[in-house]
């Protein structure tokens, strides 16, 4: 089966583009605006990009409070969404009113961040500390501009619960991370396996 990604020619009940990309990390964003107001949002369109300096990115479909916090006050977290933290990581996609906590309205905590000031979720096992490089409206083949926005931030801080350490690496497997796989569907790690990189050039 081959088809146009750019028309509505699928010939499938659902679109699999986010099928395919998978499984995708999920980006759990805490940022907070001019008035100190908290936002605490997962986004699937999400990754490292660069390391040295270390570099991530999630792109929001349509202007949420995220993007906007982050915009205001040019600093927001990611913590890791684990096996444990799968329910209340999806009750904070829902589409509070503005000014209703997703913390509250998930049964989470805050933690407090080192070097920036947006909270990470209290228990989860890593998260990362980021200030604002970009926030970018996206445009298609055309030029036209479309309302998806990516956010661009380096990370300045990393936080890891000391009993994801083992042997000075960071647990991963223990940790036991979800990613998205598209329509209702997550993957968990539970388990590695090593390849190591050819020598040369």
């Amino acid at each position: 089966m081959i088809y146009s990604a750019t028309k509505d020619d699928l010939g499938l009940p659902h679109d699999p583009f986010k099928a395919i990309v998978a499984p995708r990390p999920i980006g759990w964003i805490t940022a907070l605006n001019a008035k100190g107001e908290v936002n605490l949002s997962p986004y699937s369109f999400f990754n490292a990009i660069s390391s040295r300096p270390n570099i991530v990115m999630f792109s929001s479909e349509n202007k949420k409070d995220a993007v906007a916090f982050v915009e205001e006050t040019g600093e927001f977290t990611c913590s890791l969404v684990t096996k444990a933290l799968a329910h209340p990581m999806n009750l904070t996609s829902a589409p509070l009113p503005r000014g209703e906590s997703e913390y509250a309205h998930a049964g989470l905590e805050m933690a407090p961040s080192r070097f920036v000031k947006p909270p990470r979720v209290a228990g989860t096992p890593a998260a990362l500390e980021c200030k604002l490089l970009s926030v970018q409206q996206l445009h298609d083949l055309d030029g036209q501009a479309v309302p998806r926005w990516m956010v661009l931030g380096q990370v300045v801080g990393i936080f890891i619960d000391d009993a994801f350490v083992k042997d000075g690496r960071f647990d991963t497997a223990g940790a036991n991370p979800i990613a998205r796989c598209g329509y209702a569907d997550y993957a968990e790690v539970t388990s590695l396996f090593s390849i190591t990189r050819p020598a040369g050039g």
